[in-house]
């Protein structure tokens, strides 16, 4: 799976993915994250890449020349384009499993304000929030989806079940866990959990 950041800061993701699940999938092939600047599209000298919205407001708003030049420099007739937005649909576990079914995902990170709206109208193909709330900018939205996204690709998780039967994704949360010691300042590990019957474990 090929997946494609558009963001205004780029090193923003380099600790996330040098790290643990992600950072595996990464050296094991089975992903290919590429982080893309679009400043790098920006036609001024400059590389201006925002400007002051028609009909005024108190921040600025990213230009759709310099992100749709992003977008369609990457893109391909397998790409999926995201946009990573408070108003978009809710994200969950199960539109992760949906986008590891992807050959090529494009996450476009907006900041500022937001992206003029006709780069949606061109070129997004679904508008996804991760809870209702603000962030600085998309970058830390993008972490989110990717994390939970690629422990549905084949070979990524130690046990290929493992992310069937998270929680949320059979609809429940799960028990209490416990390791050993069995006795922990007076807090013992429950009888059910100590006599192996796989039944009464799971029930």
């Amino acid at each position: 799976m090929q997946i494609d950041i558009l963001s205004l800061f780029p090193s923003y993701f380099k600790g996330p993915f040098e790290a643990s699940i992600i950072k595996r999938a990464i050296e094991k092939k089975i992903v290919d994250i590429r982080n893309i600047d679009i400043r790098k599209f920006s036609k001024d000298k400059h590389k201006k890449v925002d400007d002051r919205p028609y009909g005024g407001g108190p921040g600025m708003v990213m230009m759709a020349e310099p992100i749709c030049s992003a977008i369609r420099d990457i893109k391909k007739d397998n790409s999926y384009v995201v946009y990573l937005t408070p108003q978009g649909k809710r994200f969950d576990s199960e539109k992760a499993k949906e986008f590891s079914k992807l050959k090529h995902l494009i996450l476009l990170c907006g900041h500022y304000e937001g992206i003029d709206e006709r780069v949606i109208k061109k070129e997004v193909q679904e508008e996804i929030s991760i809870g209702d709330f603000v962030l600085t900018n998309g970058c830390v939205a993008a972490i989110v989806v990717i994390d939970a996204t690629i422990r549905f690709l084949e070979g990524v998780l130690g046990n290929k079940e493992s992310a069937f039967k998270d929680s949320y994704v059979e609809g429940i949360f799960e028990g209490p866990h416990y390791t050993r010691p069995k006795n922990f300042e007076g807090e013992k590990v429950p009888e059910v959990l100590r006599g192996g019957n796989q039944l009464k474990i799971d029930e």
